[in-house]
């Protein structure tokens, strides 16, 4: 994540520049494994935005506690307002993911990064899954939602969508990715494997449930 990108000039606005670019196609995928989540007991949330997950997230499991971690001030405040009825079960930290190492008590049975992962790099993303791997339970998932370039003929169409939100993410927040990140290969490396996957559009949205079988790859 570049440390000049913020989110707080977009924040409220965000779930409304959300709706009028892609309509409700984005809830749809954050929201189609919520129902394989209610086991989850200690989640951690990187990057949810306003919080329209988390909410639905700690509406649907009462024994859930979640830490939601964000760099942007007005994000969290948004996410906390949202969760307000679940406040005793929700721990906020606003600071850059990529400087968020799990305590030794944390033990995170759930990780969830939707449409985040994709503001990282390729090798920030593989430094943030090295970092928060230890601090999983075993047999820990991560449901990661993103966007996706799919093979054949909707690949075209999907560069050039991908491309312009990331200009405008640039303008917008001060952005400075400008691709897709394979978040595959770093679970892969890390010791987790791919049980479940949707896509929508066409495959431009994709969201996928990962479940740690092995401790973290070091080398």
């Amino acid at each position: 994540m570049n440390r000049e990108s913020s989110f707080d000039r977009i924040a409220r606005l965000y779930q409304v520049l959300e709706y009028l670019t892609l309509g409700r196609w984005l809830e749809r995928t954050r929201f189609h494994f919520l129902p394989q989540l209610h086991l989850a007991q200690n989640a951690l949330i990187l990057g949810d935005g306003d919080g329209r997950f988390l909410a639905r997230l700690l509406d649907s499991n009462s024994c859930l506690r979640a830490t939601a971690v964000d760099s942007s001030e007005v994000m969290l405040d948004l996410l906390s307002a949202r969760c307000k009825s679940h406040a005793e079960r929700l721990r906020i930290i606003q600071d850059n993911a990529l400087h968020y190492v799990p305590e030794n008590n944390d033990r995170y049975d759930l990780v969830v990064t939707h449409f985040f992962l994709d503001c990282l790099t390729s090798k920030q993303v593989d430094q943030l899954i090295q970092q928060i791997a230890p601090g999983l339970s075993p047999e820990a998932i991560w449901l990661v939602s993103d966007f996706h370039i799919p093979p054949g003929k909707l690949a075209l169409p999907a560069k050039l969508v991908v491309r312009v939100l990331y200009l405008v993410f640039r303008v917008l927040t001060g952005l400075r990715v400008t691709q897709l990140p394979d978040h595959a290969t770093a679970l892969a490396n890390a010791g987790f494997a791919n049980i479940d996957r949707q896509q929508f559009l066409g495959g431009l949205l994709v969201t996928e449930l990962w479940r740690a079988t092995s401790p973290p790859n070091h080398t």
